[in-house]
């Protein structure tokens, strides 16, 4: 089979379309400026490219509430004022707004997520991605953290059909707390979250010393990083961690969030790492060949959100793109130099010493030593795939190639766009994805 049936990527326009509000640092137009950059570098030739379809509430209500799902599902921007009570209770308000088509937002990144798995369950691809996806934060019960669903949860459990363990993988600066809690008590899945801890930085858990509980008990590891940490010794403790994860645990999937809020000079991070660096921990986990999906997450400096995701396309489909940013839609944001690979200005100091390294390293491996390997799962009957209710044959197939009027849409929202003193991207904020 032609390498670009091997690699499933979703994309709706319609998901950078929406606005989370002014001064807001999440940004959806990222996701239209990484596509255009993914087509403007042809890579979209060496994929297959799907709309996803949008998940229905029931597929929401796999791991969510259903009163949750439902409220999100009704609320809108006019509606805010009577529904007080309930907006504290889901946790919306400043951080997670209700803006225009929320609803719909959640259904296409969940969408894609679910697809992805899906995708992989019946191999039809070995890797899948849904940049728009990676909201890691999102609780049964509640939004957090600027995300609403958990679209890593639902394509964790699409995955759980057909895998007795799946491994989770998390690069974003903000430790993956939603997926973590989610399955914190099984050995069906390993979460494995790389993060900045302390300082009270958001969302203020990922301690070395959160393990899991009961079954899951020393399946959730932990690796809480300083300030500043630069590739070198992210990518060879990253290395290091996963190597002995995947042999002790032997996961039948991996699941990959690729927060690029981790990258130096994000709005919101405190990291040095580059693209590069950061692009080699996807480099790695594709090498161990098991069955991969792929997803965004937080990322608050747009256009090197952009950059990155489109250098990590390319590393998915073993090709080394030029630095020379193509002619595409934006790329007025890419200059003055126009350039994949940027020099961020890295200045945070690094506060990871060796010897904290070190002492993360051992902890986490002692840990691993008190799982039993490869723990077995008695398998039952695999339960059907996403339950999707009857609709009409107008609406989108996920199986169906995306045709050129959808990859060239790109609704631009005027609010998103700003120049010299009004630039909202260099303002400052506390939490994100």
């Amino acid at each position: 089979m032609p390498s670009k049936d091997r690699v499933s990527y979703f994309y709706d326009g319609d998901v950078g379309n929406v606005y989370y509000g002014p001064n807001h640092p999440m940004k959806p137009h990222r996701l239209c400026m990484t596509h255009s950059l993914v087509l403007a570098y042809g890579l979209h030739n060496k994929m297959e490219i799907y709309r996803p379809h949008k998940a229905y509430p029931v597929e929401m209500a796999q791991f969510h509430s259903e009163d949750y799902i439902e409220f999100l599902h009704r609320i809108t921007p006019n509606m805010q004022e009577q529904y007080h009570q309930e907006l504290l209770r889901y946790n919306m308000g400043e951080d997670c707004p209700v803006f225009d088509n929320l609803f719909e937002f959640c259904q296409i990144y969940a969408g894609g997520t679910i697809d992805a798995a899906h995708r992989l369950n019946n191999k039809l691809c070995d890797v899948a991605i849904n940049w728009a996806g990676g909201l890691h934060h999102a609780k049964k019960c509640e939004a957090s953290g600027f995300c609403y669903v958990n679209d890593l949860v639902l394509g964790i459990l699409e995955l759980l059909k057909y895998h007795a363990r799946v491994l989770y993988i998390d690069i974003d600066v903000h430790h993956g707390d939603g997926v973590e809690e989610a399955f914190f008590l099984t050995d069906r899945v390993m979460t494995v979250s790389f993060h900045k801890f302390g300082d009270n930085f958001f969302p203020g858990t990922g301690d070395m010393k959160d393990i899991g509980d009961k079954d899951g008990k020393y399946y959730a590891i932990n690796v809480p990083l300083k300030d500043g940490i630069d590739d070198a010794s992210f990518t060879r403790l990253f290395k290091t961690i996963i190597s002995k994860v995947v042999e002790f645990y032997q996961p039948g999937a991996i699941v990959l969030q690729c927060g690029a809020d981790s990258l130096a000079g994000d709005r919101l991070g405190c990291f040095n790492l580059s693209i590069d660096g950061h692009s080699e921990c996807v480099r790695y986990v594709k090498k161990l060949g098991l069955p991969l999906l792929v997803t965004g997450g937080g990322g608050y400096t747009k256009e090197n959100v952009a950059r990155c995701w489109t250098v990590e396309t390319g590393v998915l489909v073993d090709t080394d793109l030029p630095n020379e940013i193509p002619d595409n839609d934006y790329l007025k944001y890419f200059k003055p130099d126009c350039s994949l690979r940027v020099n961020s200005g890295i200045n945070v100091e690094n506060l990871n010493g060796k010897t904290y390294l070190s002492t993360i390293k051992m902890q986490v491996l002692e840990n691993l030593r008190n799982i039993q390997h490869a723990p077995g799962v008695q398998m039952h009957e695999v339960p059907p795939d996403n339950y999707l209710p009857e609709y009409d044959e107008d609406d989108i197939n996920p199986d169906v190639r995306m045709d050129q009027h959808l990859q060239d849409k790109h609704i631009q929202k005027d609010e998103e766009f700003y120049e010299g003193d009004n630039d909202q991207d260099h303002d400052g904020g506390e939490k994100g994805s």
